[in-house]
Parts: structure tokens; sequence; C-alpha cells
């Protein structure tokens, strides 16, 4: 069996799996960005200004996040979730609830960006496995990203 075969038998094997850890991807920035506008819409108190515009940035992270997997998803040969039931049945992270400090919307984001570094952690092994190194790469670069945003908004809490 030549080289590339026994790469595209690799991939094949893997595709399935690192085709629904993407879709799950796609599904939680769908959910957190619509948790974001929730939270940039409705956050009060002495922090609005800040939060409000750091909500929107994020809402804007996870568009582009959410673009680019599943522009990936497609390149692969795969299909997006582009539903909102299909999104809320896959997705990781849960809708907002109710009315929350300004202190409690961002312990939920914070909380949320761990779920959503844990997702991608399965996308680079599943790419690794499929050998797929565009795909891991770009992983890899959304953990450094939401990785500083962590931290960011930990630092605003003063942890």
């Amino acid at each position: 069996m030549s080289t590339i075969q026994t790469r595209n038998n690799t991939f094949a094997n893997n595709a399935t799996a690192l085709q629904e850890v993407l879709n799950r991807q796609i599904a939680g920035w769908s959910v957190l960005y619509t948790k974001l506008h929730n939270f940039h819409w409705y956050v009060q108190g002495p922090h609005f200004f800040t939060l409000h515009a750091k909500f929107e940035e994020l809402y804007n992270l996870a568009t582009a996040n959410m673009d680019e997997v599943a522009e990936r998803l497609l390149a692969i040969g795969g299909r997006p979730v582009a539903t909102m039931g299909e999104q809320l049945r896959l997705s990781p992270i849960e809708e907002a609830q109710g009315q929350l400090s300004a202190e409690r919307m961002v312990e939920s984001v914070v909380a949320d960006l761990h779920t959503m570094v844990e997702v991608i952690r399965q996308g680079i092994h599943e790419a690794g496995e499929a050998e797929d190194n565009a795909t891991e790469d770009m992983l890899i670069g959304f953990t450094a990203a939401l990785d500083k945003e962590v931290w960011m908004l930990n630092a605003f809490l003063g942890k």
C-alpha cells in the first residue's frame, strides 16, 4: 500500500470522529454566541461599559471561530450543523438562564470557554489521528486565544 493510500485510509477511518467533534464545536460556538448576546444586552451595574464591549468582542470571536470551523469541515468533506435544533442538541454549552449579575455572567463565560477548550482539545486529538495538520493547527490557535481570554476574565474577577 502506498503512503498516499495509507494516509487516505487513515483519514477516512478518523474522518467521522473528527467531523463529529468539529460539529460539536460549531454547535458550542453557536450557543455561546447567543448566550454572549444575552449577556451583552442585559449586563447592568458599574461594569456595564467594560462588559458590554467585552461580550461583543467575544461574540464576534465566537462567530469567527464558528465560521472557520464550518468552512474547514466543508473543506474536508463534512457537513456543518446549520439548524438551531441540531446546534442545541450537540452543544456542550448551555443556554443563558435567567437574569445574572455581571460577575455571574463573567463566571459563566469563563466556564464556557473552558468547556470549548476541552472540545477543541478533542478536535486536536482527532485531527492528529486523521493526520489532518491544517485542522490541528487551526484548533491549536483557538486554544491559545481562549487561554488568553480566560486569563483576562479571571483577572477581571480578581482570580
